[in-house]
């Protein structure tokens, strides 16, 4: 089992430790309802160290991103981020990612850390002439600093405008007295703020700055599982549950990343799929009475019909009520529908409803 830079700090404080994706990671300190609202109301830090991240330079190295990714890499421009998705050769996603670009010549992937090996692997497999991959996932520390009050938190440390740095932007620059470091107006929890990649060296000093800064603001550590509950109120996916290598994008609502005015792997299949038109879809649903939907239990039509599966589940502690998500046949997609959740052998009433679940 693999230690972020920061484990031990995050055992001092009594954080408890889950195993998760190969590392050894906070899901809780104070309680996972705490953290969440403090991340909605105030500043909370995730250690998110475990993420990959992949270096791609050269020549070619456009190109080659462009056949991999679904998305258009040619809009980006330097300093700008893009969500997208690595396509298989079978209409599903090997992975979601974040593609950063420094220059024309040079750009930046961070890959969830359950996928490192494999993305790995499958950007090697494609590699083309031109292009220089390396894997820097085992030196760089990543921590995600969210909430309303994160750029107050940090103005402090940095000369950049942080108010000035819109969505999906970055910049690298000294921060807390640390070199070269990456400021990224990005997030998983809808909350507003950065993520900022630094030199494992310098981990334990950002941590301590961070939370120096932020003690006007609240600031508190936040673990996995607050994480999880407030990407899901936003509605993003999670690779491994609402998203994997037998989900199309189009299916899970990924249209928006697919970009078919260029080849990419699988292009012609997904435009095919675009074309005549997909059988399941990705949908958010609220329940109606008591019951948490748990991933992979069945969700039923109105007439007691089996429609699909949940892929994601949880108590909105923003909403104080039970929400999820998961595949439906098309004609069960529309906000509005009425559906059941089997839960212990019983059908529990929820409706479809328009993502995101949080609205601010």
């Amino acid at each position: 089992m693999k230690n972020t830079a920061l484990t031990d700090i995050h055992v001092k404080l009594g954080a408890k430790m889950i195993p998760f994706a190969g590392y050894n990671m906070p899901v809780q300190y104070e309680g996972l309802k705490a953290e969440h609202h403090n991340v909605r109301e105030n500043v909370g830090v995730f250690d998110v160290s475990h993420m990959g991240e992949f270096l791609v330079s050269g020549n070619q190295a456009l190109a080659f991103l462009q056949k991999v990714t679904s998305n258009d890499v040619a809009k980006l421009t330097d300093g700008k981020v893009q969500y997208s998705c690595f396509p298989n050769e079978k209409g599903g996603i090997v992975d979601d990612l974040l593609v950063y670009r420094f220059n024309e010549k040079e750009y930046m992937l961070v890959v969830n850390a359950s996928n490192i090996e494999k993305d790995w692997n499958w950007l090697e497999t494609h590699k083309q002439e031109g292009v220089t991959l390396t894997d820097r996932s085992d030196d760089i520390s990543l921590l995600a600093i969210q909430g309303p009050k994160a750029a107050e938190t940090l103005q402090s440390l940095t000369e950049v405008k942080l108010e000035e740095l819109t969505y999906y932007t970055f910049v690298r620059a000294e921060l807390a007295g640390i070199p070269n470091a990456i400021i990224s107006a990005t997030g998983y929890t809808g909350a507003g703020g950065f993520e900022i990649y630094v030199e494992n060296q310098y981990a334990e000093k950002l941590w301590n700055e961070v939370f120096k800064a932020g003690e006007p603001y609240s600031i508190k550590p936040a673990g996995l599982g607050a994480r999880d509950t407030l990407r899901l109120e936003m509605g993003f996916c999670l690779y491994g549950n609402d998203i994997e290598d037998t989900t199309s994008p189009l299916e899970a609502g990924l249209g928006w990343i697919t970009k078919f005015n260029k080849d990419f792997i699988n292009s012609d299949n997904l435009k095919k799929q675009k074309e005549e038109g997909i059988s399941r879809r990705l949908v958010g649903f609220e329940m109606h009475e008591r019951g948490i939907p748990r991933q992979g239990y069945v969700i039923k039509n109105d007439k007691g019909k089996e429609i699909g599966r949940v892929t994601s589940g949880t108590q909105s502690p923003s909403l104080n009520k039970a929400i999820g998500m998961g595949y439906v046949e098309v004609a069960c997609k529309d906000p509005g529908t009425r559906i059941s959740i089997e839960i212990r052998n019983k059908a529990v009433a929820a409706e479809v409803v328009k993502l995101p679940f949080y609205k601010k």
